[in-house]
């Protein structure tokens, strides 16, 4: 295949773009429609710098005939071979192992490393502490309207990991070619096909759960079991040696192999793990809010008049930062065009927020985080695990300002700039339930931070007209951002331990949906490599 990149057509053609980009890539390829055998889209991203004039920007492979003379006719940088799709192939140990490796964790980290251990004939046993997807939605939900918490089946804890009820982004910072697999799985499983080449792909609250479920499905064809309310209570160690599994059931599990891929709310069991001599460490994360706006106004800042002509465009998104001249930044994280704040604690007597949106992205309001970066010099003391107690202080103060009750605090903007408290919503109608308390986050922030998003609001209205308005809504606390430990590890993904891999993003190696997956695929792959297959 050749690729061609960079392949603009008007946005006002987006919903006719197919015949159009043909002929383009014709032209760019510089031949006949005969010589062209085949194409599809690698990428697709959108070009809104000018608001008169936004384009869709494609990257295209194209098979054609006299493929060596076609490229010699193009002009350097215009076009490349297409790279060969990673195709994950790691040749067998000899090492035996005597049981299937255990997988603690159905996130992202735990589903891959699973998939394709499972793929390769390894007979993986994945433990959940939560429950299926079904049964874990309707606690969700009942929690969201009635207040009662399952502290074993929420937002964080059940089967695909606390992604299950997010915006279900695939975006990433990493470059690794692995990536490609977890997309095309994905695709495999049922997300949408555009995640395949949407610059910013995601497959949304709703689609995510059927992708769970299938992959879990696909696990379990190839040999391998998926065990729900299975909740880990130690590792069993002998000689510096992992040998088994001990659940809380009093069960026990033989095992070799065990991959620590458990969420970074699983904090029961790094104190466990901590006692039983895992090497591990206080890790930086960052805490501070959600803020609501309309999304048509979101819409609006991003693309101009063109957001109503074109809906081809989609709910906006936005990607902010800002560093204070103290030296701290500030971020926006975990945007969810068109979504909701949802209520996401796991533990009673704390309130925690995070957002999610479903694929459609056809809600009234934009969420996103915005964070500040707290580091273990902030959390008062240095033992590995003083960021949960850190976190564990905001959420139970968000808790009392909430009212007790799992309503979480909430403030406009326009009186959080100023330091004073608020008596009531303006027009931008709350998301977040069981419901918020109009009160002020000074309350249940650090200082440090409550000063730092104040400036950065400030600063963000100046490169985005409107973004401080004056009834835009912050809900607290955002406390969850990635896991405050990091399980250390050698270059093979091992402990100290011998035979424990921590893995993902609660073990502190990745953040996000799809670092966390090619974390667990390369994790699962040290183990092929030392071992025969079961």
């Amino acid at each position: 295949m050749i690729r061609i990149q960079s392949i603009k057509v008007p946005v006002s053609q987006g919903d006719q773009v197919g015949d159009k980009l043909e002929k383009k890539l014709l032209k760019a390829l510089h031949i006949k429609k005969e010589d062209l055998l085949s194409w599809r889209i690698y990428k697709r991203s959108i070009d809104a710098r000018r608001k008169d004039s936004i384009q869709l920007v494609y990257t295209i492979d194209a098979t054609v005939k006299n493929e060596k003379q076609v490229l010699k006719k193009l002009k350097s940088g215009q076009a490349l071979t297409t790279p060969v799709e990673s195709v994950l192939k790691v040749a067998h140990g000899s090492d035996t192992l005597r049981h299937p490796p255990v997988i603690i964790g159905t996130g992202p980290a735990g589903l891959f490393a699973g998939l394709l251990l499972a793929y390769q004939g390894y007979n993986p046993i994945l433990l959940e502490k939560g429950k299926p997807v079904d049964q874990r939605v309707a606690d969700v939900y009942g929690f969201w309207k009635e207040g009662t918490l399952d502290i074993k089946s929420n937002v964080q804890f059940g089967e695909g990991g606390a992604g299950t009820f997010s915006d279900g982004k695939l975006t990433t910072r990493i470059s690794d070619t692995r990536c490609r697999w977890v997309l095309n799985a994905l695709a495999e499983h049922g997300a949408p096909e555009d995640v395949l080449y949407d610059s910013k792909p995601h497959i949304g609250t709703d689609r995510l759960r059927e992708v769970v479920v299938n992959i879990r499905k696909s696990i379990e064809k190839h040999g391998g079991k998926v065990l729900f309310e299975h909740e880990v209570e130690k590792l069993v160690l002998k000689d510096g040696k992992v040998r088994g599994i001990k659940l809380m059931n009093s069960e026990e599990l033989d095992a070799d192999i065990v991959i620590g891929a458990m969420g970074h709310s699983a904090r029961d069991l790094f104190e466990t793990l901590y006692h039983q001599g895992i090497p591990m460490m206080s890790k930086p994360f960052s805490i501070g809010v959600r803020i609501e706006h309309p999304q048509e106004l979101i819409n609006r800042i991003q693309y101009g008049e063109a957001a109503v002509k074109f809906p081809v465009l989609g709910a906006a998104d936005y990607r902010l930062s800002w560093h204070h001249p103290g030296g701290r930044g500030a971020y926006s994280f975990c945007m969810c065009p068109g979504g909701q704040v949802v209520a996401s604690a796991s533990e009673r007597g704390g309130v925690v927020t995070n957002g999610m949106s479903a694929y459609g992205r056809k809600g009234k309001n934009a969420n996103s985080a915005l964070l500040v970066s707290v580091t273990p010099e902030d959390f008062g003391d240095k033992h590995p695990l003083a960021g949960i107690s850190f976190q564990r202080k905001w959420e139970q103060k968000a808790f009392l300002a909430g009212g007790e009750s799992y309503r979480a605090p909430a403030q406009r903007v326009e009186d959080f700039i100023q330091g004073k408290p608020s008596g009531n919503t303006g027009s931008v109608t709350p998301t977040y339930r069981p419901g918020v308390t109009m009160t002020s986050l000074e309350e249940c922030l650090p200082s440090y931070v409550t000063v730092v998003l104040q400036e950065a609001l400030k600063s963000w209205n100046h490169s985005m007209n409107g973004f401080a308005m004056e009834d835009a809504l912050l809900t607290g606390v955002e406390t969850r951002s990635s896991s405050p430990v990091r399980l250390l590890r050698d270059e093979r993904h091992q402990s100290a331990i011998h035979g424990f891999y921590p893995a993902g993003e609660g073990s502190g190696h990745a953040g996000g949906i799809m670092s966390a997956a090619v974390d667990g695929i390369k994790t699962a792959e040290e183990i092929i490599r030392q071992y025969k297959p079961i």
